[in-house]
Order: structure tokens, then C-alpha cells, then sequence
């Protein structure tokens, strides 16, 4: 039975088609716009932004009380996607994989934003092969920890050797633990595992680990 009050939230990845035409792409972004802001007006929908690197698409979203599938909320766009091939059945949307928060929702009410945020921001980065358990492990005890302080909506995902980072500006300085004053020995373990050798530095990131990257749209409820 859902819980009418829980917040889930979600990251999936997909990739558009080579040949897809860009105002056929801008029609189905934008009736995948009206569709989900009759769910946020519905009150089943939270937050939804979708965000873009060359042909990969990264897809971030709050549910209110029940798990709604991104290919209910983006069937628009189901034309122009590549199928990914799984266990059981091709997919268009993928699961990436919850690595890394600040926080976790206690309910819509405790979820909410006392206002809209000035910006939904969408970061990718990629890891070196060799180094991609290294980062899991280190983020994993992070968590477990739980004294790593940021926005209190931040949330990484990871998919092959992708992580794709969702947050809010400003930010809304938390931790899992409530304690912002108690030191973390997993951020020093973490740096001492050297966190700049774990990444794969693509020329338009200039430099930094994690690049930002374009939103086709980031709606939230007001």
C-alpha cells in the first residue's frame, strides 16, 4: 500500500535517436511539460527536470504518494529514444543508481520548499573505470556516517561509469545526521583517497570534476 505523504525520488538516463529532428524534439518536450505540470498541479509530482549532454538525456523527479514511471510522465518523447537492452525487456529509461545524499525526505510537508528555488541545477561527471568501486566505496561511508553537510536536495546517481548530480541553488545546508558542527572522518578518508584521480576531465568541463549541464525544462510546484 503507497503511502500518501511518502516522497520518492528518481534518477533514470535515456539517449535520443541520431537521426531525431530538433522541432519534432521541441513538440514532445513540450507536450512532456504540459503532462507533468497537470501532475504537479495534481499534486503527485514535486519536482521534474529534465536535463541534456549531446544526445544523453538525464531525467531527475520527486513522486508525492506513489511511484510513477518515467515513461508514463515522458511518453512524448518514446519515439525519439534509443532502446536499452535488459534482463528482461528493452527499455527506454533506465535506473541510475542512488550513491550519494545529504538528506532524506520525511514526508511532502518536510520536503517542501518554503519558496521555489532561483536555480534546479543537473551535473554529470565520469569515473574512470578503475576507479569506480573506489568512488562508491567512499561515498557509500559517507552516507552511512552521515555528517557530510550540502544542499539538502542533492542527489547522485550512477549509471556504467556516469554519476549525474541534481541540485538546488540556494542552498539548504543539512546532513543525515542533523550535526553540523561534528567532523567527518569519511570526507578525510575520501580525500585522502584523492578524489581528482577518480575522474575523467572532458575539455568543455574546464577542469572540474563534475560539469554542468543544460536543462530542457526543471519545473517545481510554487
Amino acid at each position: 500500500m503507497e503511502d500518501a505523504d511518502a516522497v520518492y525520488r528518481f534518477h533514470y538516463r535515456s539517449s535520443l535517436k541520431k537521426e531525431y529532428g530538433a522541432a519534432e524534439i521541441k513538440v514532445a518536450l513540450e507536450e512532456c511539460q504540459a503532462i507533468l505540470g497537470r501532475f504537479i498541479a495534481e499534486g503527485k509530482i514535486m519536482t521534474a527536470a529534465l536535463y541534456h549532454h549531446r544526445q544523453l538525456l538525464f531525467f531527475y523527479y520527486e513522486c508525492i504518494g506513489d511511484e510513477l514511471k518515467p515513461e508514463q510522465l515522458l511518453k512524448s518523447l518514446s519515439p525519439h529514444l534509443e532502446l536499452w537492452p535488459g534482463q528482461e525487456e528493452l527499455r527506454e529509461w533506465v535506473d541510475m543508481y542512488p550513491i550519494f545524499y545529504h538528506a532524506l525526505p520525511q514526508g511532502k510537508q518536510d520536503w517542501a520548499r518554503p519558496k521555489a528555488p532561483e536555480l534546479r541545477r543537473g551535473r554529470i561527471a565520469f569515473l574512470k573505470p578503475e576507479k569506480l568501486f573506489s568512488y562508491v566505496y567512499h561515498h557509500q561511508a559517507l552516507v552511512d556516517e552521515g555528517l557530510w553537510y550540502g544542499d539538502k536536495y542533492q542527489f547522485i546517481a550512477l549509471h556504467e561509469n556516469i554519476l549525474f548530480s541534481y541540485f538546488e541553488e540556494p542552498k539548504t545546508i543539512t546532513n543525515l545526521q542533523g550535526d553540523l558542527a561534528k567532523p567527518s572522518q569519511a570526507i578525510q578518508e575520501w580525500l585522502k583517497a584523492g578524489p581528482e584521480d577518480h575522474f575523467i576531465h572532458l575539455p568543455e568541463g574546464k577542469g572540474e570534476n563534475f560539469m554542468f549541464i543544460p536543462a530542457y525544462f526543471a519545473l517545481g510546484q510554487s
